[in-house]
């Protein structure tokens, strides 16, 4: 490896005019001097393409493709990448100025390590800079990734302040890591990076935190991120995506807390899918019982809905809210 490693930073674009030039900017700012950014134009039809263009720096390469996908842009862009480590960074999020620099550090001789750090969310028009990041439990970085995701997945039954999310960009990985992960899966539309990171996770030797990097992301009041999304297709490919991350997990180890975290992510799918897609609620539903049978599901803590769910089950409770919802939809 040479003293100064490349990094390449990977930004899958489709449609996102509005933020892409502030996206380019917060990779071009980067203190880590050996930088390339590959951007992957995935079939926009707004300005995107144009506005990448618009930036004369060397360090910016650019393809496009027919749109397939944020996985498959991502994927196009590990195929182009020329360095030693990957940065992937959505097209309307951004990345503190040292942040690289700064992981870069810690994974110095360490090649089968991978890196993460805090990162701020801000809504959509807010100044990102006036928030205070929080360095939540992962920032004890971990020697056992199995653990790690166990904590992550299972959240407050494994133990106090466990689960939330790592955001995409807050990760920086050797490529041979990623490499030995795999692509990124492009039949997933929802939670394609959730399912992608296990398995980089699950490839590395060790997790590592700097407690000075940063990353950005961003929110909107609206819901309207892919994430967000409520139709089937999304909600199928959420299922899928815990399918495989059971299949990754459960193909390392037999722990009972891990079978707790996994049936946990499949009864939070049940309720969320419910009654809305039956069928998707009932295959995680017998997911979460033959994993864990004897789970602690309590989706009402407090209130009225508590005492009805005692007095009615929960799927009682659960459609009650689904028509209501359809009504003030509908108003």
């Amino acid at each position: 490896m040479s003293d100064s490693p490349l990094v390449s930073i990977i930004i899958p674009v489709f449609n996102s005019g509005a933020y892409l030039a502030e996206t380019i900017s917060s990779a071009l700012a980067q203190t880590w001097p050996e930088k390339e950014i590959i951007v992957v134009d995935d079939g926009s039809t707004d300005e995107s393409l144009n506005i990448a263009r618009s930036f004369k720096d060397s360090s910016i390469r650019i393809f496009e493709q027919e749109n397939r996908g944020a996985s498959a842009a991502r994927n196009k862009g590990l195929l182009e990448a020329r360095g030693e480590y990957i940065q992937f960074l959505d097209a309307d999020d951004l990345l503190g100025p040292d942040k690289i620099e700064l992981q870069m550090k810690l994974l110095r001789g360490k090649n089968s390590a991978i890196a993460n750090c805090a990162a701020i969310y801000f809504f959509d028009g807010d100044d990102p800079n006036s928030i205070q990041p929080v360095h939540e439990w992962f920032s004890n970085g971990s020697a056992d990734n199995l653990q790690f995701l166990t904590k992550l997945y299972g959240g407050g039954l494994i133990g106090p302040a466990y689960g939330g999310m790592i955001a995409v960009h807050a990760w920086l990985c050797p490529k041979a890591v990623v490499d030995k992960a795999g692509k990124w899966n492009e039949e997933l539309t929802t939670d394609d990076d959730g399912e992608f990171f296990c398995r980089v996770i699950l490839a590395a030797s060790e997790i590592l935190y700097s407690d000075k990097a940063l990353c950005y992301y961003r929110k909107y009041s609206d819901n309207r991120s892919l994430s967000a999304a409520n139709d089937y297709r999304a909600s199928k490919s959420l299922l899928i995506s815990t399918n495989l991350k059971a299949q990754h997990l459960l193909g390392r180890t037999t722990d009972t807390n891990t079978k707790l975290a996994l049936s946990r992510l499949y009864y939070e799918h049940t309720w969320s899918f419910y009654p809305r897609y039956p069928d998707l609620a009932l295959e995680a539903e017998k997911q979460a019982k033959a994993l864990f049978p004897h789970f602690p599901l309590k989706p009402f803590n407090t209130g009225i809905n508590l005492w009805l769910s005692k007095l009615l089950g929960w799927k009682a409770v659960r459609y009650l809210q689904y028509l209501k919802n359809e009504i003030l939809h509908v108003r």
